[in-house]
């Protein structure tokens, strides 16, 4: 589904008719968020978003993940699996469960570390420690109070920021921003704050930055003209990404995200890059979506964190190598 267009600011009238319903769901999460937690005998880091969307979560996952691995810590990752029919918990297996099983997120987490689809996070992390799992990266999470976060990371889109500011269904919000951010060791921003979004934060928050940055695979694109698609929260991103990279948009096509290519999509698809005599190109993420038969013919180019200062998300991962907990 695509977000209401009011979501990302005025919109008139319809926040304010929303605003009852608002209301009710914000309450709800907070209730729902005071009841405590399973406590893992190991460290659970969450990489949430306060918005219903992308935010960068995944791609902020990976890197943690790398990062303990560089300190001899063996991460596994826990998502809900949105988009997929597995409830769980089941662990990933990219050469059997597919895209309608685990959703799309999972199957790129699995590509790098072991994986586990849950909807019962608590029971998705006490699989992970009876897999000898020595640490849990939780994609998305942080509105779901089953399982314990030992660090808590608040991602912000700086593209988009907190949209207009309001909850569900008045806004992109699953709930205040205040409520979240209390319970957030830091706060990432992927980009430049464009839209003000740190200004709604608490003032004591500590606040990190970093970009996304093509994959190595970028470099072979450079000068070339490329037919870009691709269904994610924010498809600009993607565009700029491959601008960044020195490549040519000959086309592009922005689709809702997890959106799911059918071969009617890719014959269009294809036939468009044909006729601009461009390279069909799309994201790791959209990849795994589209049917198995079109993929030689598609291009991937993956993104990665460059984070301004990289010593300080190594700080906050320090105590968690060592098995020390984070105070808020």
């Amino acid at each position: 589904m695509r977000a209401p267009g009011f979501w990302s600011g005025g919109g008139g009238i319809f926040p304010l008719l929303l605003s009852p319903i608002a209301a009710v769901y914000a309450g709800a999460t907070a209730r729902r968020m005071a009841a405590p937690g399973w406590k893992a005998p190991i460290p659970v880091v969450c990489c949430g978003n306060a918005t219903a969307g992308g935010a960068g979560k995944t791609t902020l996952a990976l890197d943690i993940g790398r990062r303990l691995a560089r300190r001899g810590v063996g991460a596994q990752f826990l998502l809900r699996g949105y988009g997929g029919a597995m409830k769980g918990p089941v662990r990933v297996v990219e050469t059997l469960h597919s895209v309608r099983d685990v959703g799309d997120e999972a199957l790129l987490l699995a590509h790098e570390r072991p994986t586990w689809v849950s909807a019962d996070r608590a029971a998705g992390a006490q699989a992970a420690v009876a897999a000898r799992a020595q640490a849990i990266v939780m994609d998305d999470g942080l509105q779901n109070p089953t399982l314990e976060k030992d660090l808590s990371l608040l991602t912000i889109d700086g593209g988009y920021g907190f949209g207009n500011g309001r909850v569900i269904p008045s806004g992109p919000l699953r709930e205040p921003v205040a409520a979240a951010a209390a319970r957030c060791h830091a706060a990432v921003l992927i980009g430049p704050d464009e839209t003000g979004a740190l200004a709604a934060l608490p003032p004591g928050l500590r606040v990190l930055r970093a970009r996304l940055v093509p994959g190595p695979e970028a470099a072979a694109l450079a000068g070339r003209a490329v037919m870009a698609f691709c269904g994610i929260a924010n498809p600009q991103k993607f565009f700029a990404t491959l601008t960044e990279a020195g490549a040519i948009l000959a086309g592009r096509a922005p689709f809702a995200d997890h959106y799911p290519f059918d071969e009617g999509d890719m014959e269009t698809l294809l036939k468009e890059a044909a006729s601009l005599r461009a390279m069909p190109v799309t994201t790791r993420k959209d990849f795994v979506r589209i049917p198995q038969k079109y993929r030689e013919a598609v291009s991937v180019v993956t993104v990665a964190l460059e984070w301004d200062e990289s010593s300080q998300i190594e700080e906050l991962l320090e105590p968690l190598a060592h098995g020390m907990p984070l105070a808020l």
